[in-house]
C-alpha cells in the first residue's frame, strides 16, 4: 500500500510558540468578559445523538462499542454518535433546565472544511442568554470584538492588524445589502432576474449549480456581489436574513415580507460569528427538520435524526432567548493580524 511520507517537520506546529502564547492570553481575555458580563461557562458532550439541523453542514459520525468490545447492534440513534458541529442542541437543553445566560469554548467538527478559513475541527465560542434579541446580541458582540482586539494589542506588537472602525459598527438588513450592491430585492426577486444579475457582472456559474433554483442564486449574488461590497467597512453585521436561510431562528412578518430574526458579523469581509434570536416552538421545529431532511437528500446527503433531546425539552418549553456561535480561530487570526487558521492553531487538520 502505497502510504505518503510525512515532511520531517510535520510533527511542528504551524504556529509560532509566541503566537500560541497571544492566542492564549486572548483564551483568558474571552473567558474574563463573559464572567465580568454575569455569563457563566458550561460543558456539554463532543459526542451526541443529536445533530445540528442544517441542509449543508455535514457531521463526522461514530459508532459506539459495548464494553465487550463489539459494536453495538442497535440501528439508529442508539448506535450512531455525532461530533457536534455546534453546542447548540445541548446548550439549549440547559436553558429549558433554568440556565440563565451561559457560554461555552469547545471544539466543533465539520466535514468538507478545509482551507485558509477552514478546519474540520476547530474552536467555536458559543453562547444564550434569555430574553434577549438578535439586536441585543449584535450590540454584545461588537463590545466583545472590541475587546479582544485591545487585549491583542497590549500582547502582541503586530502592526498590520486593520483597525476597527471608530464608530459603531454599521448594521444592513440583507434586504438593504441586495438593493445597496445587486439592485435587486432579496425577499422578492425572481430566479430568473437573480440569474439576469449575474450574468450581467460575468459571474461564472458553479458545476452542477440549479439554474431553477432562486436559493443557490441568492446565495451566489451574496458571494460574488455583497460579501466583497462590505469588506470596505471594516466591521459590518448583515441581520434580518430570507427564512430559508435560517432554520433555528424566530420568523416576523415585516410588512408583506417575512425575514429571519439571525445576524451575522463580517471583519474585513470574513464571516466571524452567526447569532439568532432563537425559535421556541417545537411544532415549527418539526416542520424544519423535515424540510431540511429533504434538501439533504436532494443534495444526496444523508438524513438526520427527525427528533432530539431538544425536542423533548422545547415540548416542555424552551425560554424566550437569543443566542451566537463565533469562531474563535478567525477572531484570533483577524486580532493578532494574521492571514490564515493554519498561523494561529497548534496543529491543524494536516498535521494532527
Amino acid at each position: 500500500m502505497n502510504q505518503s511520507v510525512p515532511d520531517s517537520s510535520d510533527y511542528l506546529p504551524t504556529a509560532s510558540i509566541e503566537t500560541l502564547k497571544h492566542r492564549s492570553r486572548l483564551m483568558q481575555a474571552v473567558r474574563a468578559f463573559f464572567e465580568n458580563k454575569g455569563y457563566w461557562e458550561v460543558e456539554t458532550p463532543l459526542l451526541s445523538r443529536d445533530s445540528v439541523v442544517d441542509a449543508y453542514i455535514d457531521p463526522f459520525t461514530a459508532e459506539w462499542h459495548s464494553s465487550e468490545g463489539t459494536c453495538n447492534d442497535q440501528s439508529g440513534p442508539e448506535a450512531t454518535r455525532y461530533l457536534q458541529t455546534s453546542p447548540e442542541f445541548a446548550m439549549k437543553r440547559l436553558l429549558t433546565a433554568g440556565a440563565d445566560q451561559i457560554y461555552q469554548i469547545t471544539h466543533a467538527f465539520r466535514q468538507a472544511e478545509r482551507g485558509t478559513l477552514h478546519n474540520p475541527e476547530f474552536s467555536m465560542l458559543e453562547w444564550y442568554r434569555r430574553d434577549e434579541t438578535h439586536h441585543d446580541q449584535m450590540t454584545f458582540v461588537e463590545a466583545l470584538v472590541r475587546h479582544i482586539y485591545t487585549v491583542a494589542a497590549a500582547v502582541s506588537d503586530q502592526h498590520t492588524r486593520p483597525p476597527l472602525p471608530a464608530g459603531h459598527f454599521a448594521r444592513f438588513s440583507y434586504e438593504e445589502a441586495f438593493q445597496k450592491y445587486v439592485g435587486l430585492s432579496a425577499l422578492n426577486a425572481t430566479a430568473e432576474q437573480f440569474q439576469q444579475t449575474a450574468l450581467q457582472h460575468q459571474i461564472s456559474v458553479p458545476t452542477g449549480f440549479d439554474l431553477a433554483d432562486r436559493l443557490s442564486w441568492q446565495n451566489l449574488l451574496l458571494v460574488e456581489l455583497v460579501e466583497p461590497a462590505l469588506r470596505e467597512w471594516g466591521a459590518v453585521f448583515l441581520y434580518d436574513y430570507p427564512p430559508a436561510q435560517a432554520a433555528l431562528a424566530c420568523i416576523r412578518s415585516d410588512g408583506a415580507m417575512e425575514v429571519a430574526e439571525r445576524f451575522e458579523l463580517y471583519l474585513q469581509g470574513i464571516e466571524l460569528c452567526n447569532g439568532y434570536h432563537e425559535l421556541t416552538d417545537p411544532h415549527e421545529l418539526r416542520k424544519r427538520i423535515e424540510h431540511q431532511s429533504v434538501l439533504r437528500l436532494k443534495e444526496n446527503r444523508p438524513t438526520l435524526p427527525g427528533e432530539s433531546y431538544l425536542l423533548q425539552a422545547m415540548d416542555v418549553g424552551l425560554p424566550a432567548c437569543a443566542g451566537t456561535a463565533l469562531g474563535l480561530d478567525r477572531l484570533i487570526m483577524l486580532a493578532l493580524g494574521k492571514q490564515t487558521l493554519q498561523e494561529v492553531i497548534a496543529f491543524p487538520f494536516e498535521r494532527a
